[in-house]
């Protein structure tokens, strides 16, 4: 992940439209609440196990991120091993991908 990226991570908190933590992913995921998740590249395989395996068999996009201290620093945390969006605009601008426009 990119600065810009871990950024809008960020501008997503402070909009209300991320998650951070491995318990409230999981329950947004259970729920159907996420649009992308994020886990840390050094996440533990209870992780793996619980939010990577979980996001894949619901068709959530899942993004690799720095490890999990990094990801807590930018993000204002202490370490943090799994991230969850719920807007679909941040989810596309975290990918990379443009929002749809309307002309």
């Amino acid at each position: 992940m990119d600065p810009a990226q871990l950024g809008l991570l960020g501008l997503g908190i402070r909009a209300g439209h991320v998650i951070v933590g491995t318990s409230g992913v999981r329950e947004a995921l259970q729920k159907g609440e996420l649009q992308l998740v994020v886990i840390a590249s050094d996440r533990s395989s209870r992780t793996e196990e619980k939010i990577g395996r979980l996001a894949r068999a619901r068709g959530v996009a899942l993004l690799e991120g720095p490890p999990a201290d990094e990801l807590g620093r930018r993000l204002g945390r202490d370490s943090v091993q799994a991230v969850g969006v719920r807007d679909s605009n941040l989810a596309k601008g975290i990918r990379g991908e443009r929002a749809a426009q309307d002309h």
